[in-house]
């Protein structure tokens, strides 16, 4: 949940960023924006990145509980299965990812859903 939290403020913090500059630039408060939109689309850019790095590490855990589990069931420590849910982090993480993937592309290539 920790990833989430702050691949969502990363996110969040670069978009706004880049979005204030563009706004100024296209205003004609500011004559150059590189900087600040370039820091905004790096802070968008290692919110994605951590995320990633979250969701990998949230399925990997997964996967070894679930092992885990099956070991103990075959060693007799438990003795009914019963399924894991559907792991509601995994969910958000990857519509947060989505969400992410898309801002990204709206401030690379200067259209998307969120111009």
């Amino acid at each position: 949940m920790s990833v989430i939290r702050t691949s969502l403020a990363l996110i969040g913090f670069g978009f706004t960023i880049f979005q204030v500059f563009q706004k100024l630039y296209e205003a004609k408060v500011l004559q150059h924006a590189q900087a600040p939109r370039n820091f905004g689309v790096a802070l968008v850019l290692l919110g994605i990145t951590m995320l990633i790095l979250g969701i990998v590490y949230h399925g990997k855990f997964m996967l070894e509980l679930r092992r885990e589990r099956k070991q103990m069931k075959a060693d007799g420590l438990i003795h009914g299965e019963s399924q894991y849910p559907v792991s509601m982090t995994l969910i958000v993480a990857l519509l947060l990812l989505l969400v992410g993937l898309l801002a990204i592309v709206s401030m690379v290539f200067s259209g998307g859903p969120f111009r």
